[in-house]
């Protein structure tokens, strides 16, 4: 049997503020995601952020509750249960998150009883980055270290590049098009420290922020802000976008370290600003609607961009748990 484990970032228990607490914690304390020294990334966590973000993230995240949980979890789960069939008897999926719960521990430990000749591990974070990806490869060796029988391992460490994926994302887009003739398509991916691009420039002298992200080559293969723009690119050339529409942005960031450049939110006042007036916004990082796309993107952005003068803005949905989404999955397994 091979088994395929699906891993998405994670979402807190419950959308109250000592469970949006406990996810904040658990989250932030990852090396991958703040990469301080354990003393003082502790002190950061647990003594400023978790405390005061937690009650204003809880609010958000009572936004995006519905009748069904947290749409990032059971979207997780009507896909893994839609893969399943698809694979057939021959292969175990199960779905966890990074953090908290369904845990990957208990996942693996499941996996581990049913004798697995192949272990397929499928991140749902179609761009590689360290804190994604990477702290997800961690925590695999992490929990299998101790496994006396080894499957055949297997990682998909990215699938920006898979040719539905843009399919996908342009077939949304014309839906919206149809009915407004928009000036402007902007794609917004989650931001990451500059700290973390520089660290992984092995060479020490390939990333310069820009020009060098122009393309994928042998030299930046795997660096998240040259696969965010290689998704844009390949998104537009599918939708047919003529240079000078689009543009690709960062949002999210947290400290007052740079992050990627430039930032979603000084981006949509500056396209105000030069008569963008209609925008059709992406956010190509996220598989799963969530408080990020959903609130963010969604509503947040859209509040900024209107208050600037923008008169129509509109969020493409995510992959979701939408057949092509399932059809991505089931490809990446037979490939791997």
């Amino acid at each position: 049997m091979i088994g395929v484990l699906l891993v998405n970032l994670g979402t807190p228990d419950n959308p109250k503020t000592p469970a949006v607490r406990k996810y904040l914690r658990e989250f932030l304390m990852d090396g991958r995601v703040i990469d301080f020294p354990y003393i003082f990334r502790t002190i950061l966590v647990n003594g400023i952020i978790a405390p005061f973000r937690a009650p204003k993230s809880a609010k958000i995240y009572q936004e995006l509750w519905d009748e069904r949980g947290s749409p990032l979890k059971y979207y997780g789960e009507d896909v893994a249960r839609d893969l399943q069939v698809q694979l057939g008897d021959a292969y175990y999926v199960r779905l966890a998150m990074r953090y908290q719960s369904p845990d990957m521990k208990s996942a693996l430990a499941d996996m581990q009883s049913k004798g697995l000749k192949k272990l397929i591990i499928i991140p749902f974070f179609p761009q590689y980055a360290s804190a994604t990806t990477g702290s997800v490869y961690e925590r695999v060796m992490e929990l299998m270290k101790d496994w006396q029988i080894m499957p055949d391992l297997s990682l998909v460490s990215y699938f920006y590049d898979h040719p539905a994926f843009a399919k996908y994302f342009a077939s949304k887009a014309a839906n919206y098009q149809k009915d407004v003739d928009f000036d402007y398509y902007l794609f917004s991916y989650h931001g990451v420290p500059e700290r973390h691009i520089r660290k992984g420039d092995y060479s020490k002298n390939t990333c310069v922020f820009g020009t060098c992200c122009e393309s994928i080559t042998e030299k930046n293969h795997g660096c998240y802000r040259a696969q965010c723009h290689e998704t844009t690119r390949r998104i537009a050339a599918e939708m047919g976008l003529k240079p000078g529409t689009f543009s690709t942005a960062f949002q999210s960031r947290l400290g007052r370290d740079p992050w990627l450049q430039p930032y979603t939110d000084e981006t949509i006042k500056k396209l105000v600003a030069e008569g963008k007036k209609k925008i059709l916004a992406f956010s190509p990082a996220f598989v799963s609607d969530c408080l990020e796309t959903t609130i963010e993107v969604g509503e947040e952005y859209k509040e900024l961009f209107e208050e600037a003068g923008g008169e129509h803005w509109q969020l493409v949905e995510s992959l979701n748990n939408s057949p092509e989404w399932v059809g991505i999955l089931e490809d990446l397994v037979k490939k791997s």
